[in-house]
């Protein structure tokens, strides 16, 4: 699918992501600084990706990993630095919770400072949440 606005493109075709530009914008960011390249590529391949471009130029990412059915772990949702502040960030979140495949699943995510984005969506705090902690990314 393809969702356009002005000089605007998100798809989620995954044949358009940008590996190094994803790397990069995820070496940005306090969760996914340690990624390595070979573990960027393994979670784009095993997720349903949305490519934020203006022009020709990936500017955005964020994938999210389901079982299509019931459950969504939304995550990696970056804008390049400079196109932040913009709307871009929520466009993409629209996209992503109106994509069919996963829509009407159940959606989580973790985020230390960006809780009032994801609540426009639909997000909550939520207590239960366990997780482990990984240490080879």
């Amino acid at each position: 699918m393809e969702w356009r606005k002005g000089d605007y493109l998100i798809t989620d075709d995954r044949s358009r992501v940008q590996l190094d530009v994803v790397h990069a914008l995820l070496a940005q960011t306090y969760w996914a600084g340690r990624r390595s390249p070979e573990i960027v590529e393994r979670m784009v391949a095993g997720s349903l990706c949305f490519s934020l471009f203006h022009g020709s130029t990936q500017i955005g990412f964020g994938r999210a990993v389901t079982d299509g059915a019931t459950f969504t772990w939304v995550a990696d949702i970056v804008v390049a630095p400079e196109y932040r502040g913009s709307g871009l960030g929520q466009w993409m979140m629209e996209s992503l919770v109106m994509h069919p495949v996963i829509k009407g699943t159940q959606m989580v995510l973790q985020t230390r400072d960006a809780q009032g984005l994801y609540e426009k969506f639909g997000f909550s705090g939520n207590t239960a949440l366990m997780s482990t902690k990984v240490t080879d990314l």
